[in-house]
């Protein structure tokens, strides 16, 4: 089979399975599990979507990216899903939006599916929004490090920090140059006082959203989750694959 480039609307293969978490105050949460084709993943990313009242969701365009190519390029497994009152194409989470309180049950539910599933070495991986939520709710046992993506630090604090830094876990921070919410040099202040330890990563030229930097944004999470995994990742295939349009639902 010829090689053909991997284009934003390329799936790649995987076991894909519509799943529901459970919250602890009896939500139902809309998700997928993606896993390898044909092997065991090496490691799990569990993704935090963007703000849901400006148009975050599982479906934003790193997090689907992710999902469509990561279990097929680096054995991953990948776990998205719709925070509380947020809606995809997938459907509409139970609940509503409650300014990143409340969704600390559902960041557990996922944690606990993933345990649940025995799934391995969990990674947080949030963006934006889901930075604050990773941040804010994530530093638990069952995960081995986090990647935030455009942190703007909006609702966690200090103190949050200070729980990642004393828990020792790796941090890696990926920062777009022209941020306007939190621009590399108040990042390298912000984590350089509350978790010295983070990798805070540059990327040149790129905006809050990451629009034309997927393929090195997926780089970076592979680098930082499963670093045998050789890195840059193929930016060809030449087995079975598909092209997919999803259609962009508001919450």
């Amino acid at each position: 089979m010829d090689e053909v480039p991997i284009k934003a609307n390329t799936v790649l293969p995987a076991r894909r399975e519509a799943v529901t978490l459970r919250t602890e105050d009896g939500l139902s949460l809309v998700g997928e599990l993606s896993l390898p084709a044909a092997r065991d993943p090496r490691a799990t990313l569990v993704l935090l979507h963007p703000l849901p009242t400006r148009g975050g969701m599982m479906d934003s365009h790193l997090l689907r990216k992710a999902a469509w190519r990561l279990p097929a390029l680096a054995d991953l497994a990948v776990l998205r899903f719709n925070t509380r009152g947020t809606a995809s194409e997938a459907g509409r989470s139970e609940g509503a939006f409650d300014h990143a309180v409340g969704e600390r049950l559902d960041v557990a539910a996922a944690l606990a599916f993933t345990a649940e599933r025995g799934l391995p070495s969990v990674w947080l991986v949030g963006w934006s929004f889901g930075t604050d939520l990773t941040l804010m709710h994530g530093c638990d046992p069952r995960v081995e490090g986090a990647v935030l993506i455009s942190p703007p630090l909006r609702w966690s604090e200090a103190e949050h920090l200070r729980v990642w830094a004393r828990s020792d876990k790796p941090v890696v921070c990926l920062v777009p140059e022209h941020d306007t919410f939190l621009p590399p040099e108040r990042a390298r202040r912000r984590f350089g006082a509350g978790i010295p330890t983070a990798d805070v990563i540059v990327f040149p030229g790129a905006g809050h959203l990451m629009v034309g930097q997927a393929d090195e944004v997926l780089d970076a999470i592979v680098a930082a989750a499963v670093p045998e995994v050789p890195t840059p990742l193929p930016r060809t295939w030449s087995g079975p694959h598909e092209q997919r349009q999803v259609t962009i639902v508001a919450s």
